[in-house]
């Protein structure tokens, strides 16, 4: 598993060191607009923890750690106004998904109708 890097663009943005637009923050998570968004909503929300992928993820954080972040995913999708009509949750895990950020996050799309997921290679 790879090691966490401290400074990487998320680990920096959780210390205020670069500034989002926040649209959800508590203890375990904050949430912002992706910046080059692949839908009319589209949001990462990453833990406040130093977790690489959702594998370092589900393996080293608390209970408590992953209910809150994901009631955080519930919390803003809400308040995006997807919740209901749908939404799609994408979190990329190394270096075969293209995985650009060492810093777990999931991604929120939504807005409208969604295509595929996939197009075969």
């Amino acid at each position: 598993m790879a090691t966490y890097d401290d400074n990487n663009i998320f680990a920096r943005i959780l210390r205020g060191e670069i500034p989002c637009q926040r649209l959800y923050e508590d203890e375990f998570a904050l949430a912002f607009p992706d910046i080059k968004p692949q839908a009319p909503c589209h949001v990462l929300v990453i833990p406040k923890g130093k977790y690489v992928s959702a594998t370092d993820f589900g393996a080293k954080a608390k209970p408590e750690e992953i209910t809150g972040f994901y009631r955080a995913v519930s919390l803003v999708a809400e308040k995006l106004g997807v919740a209901e009509s749908g939404y799609r949750l994408i979190a990329n895990a190394g270096p075969d998904s293209r995985q650009e950020v060492p810093h777990f996050h999931v991604h929120i799309l939504g807005g409208h109708r969604l295509g595929a997921m996939l197009v075969a290679p």
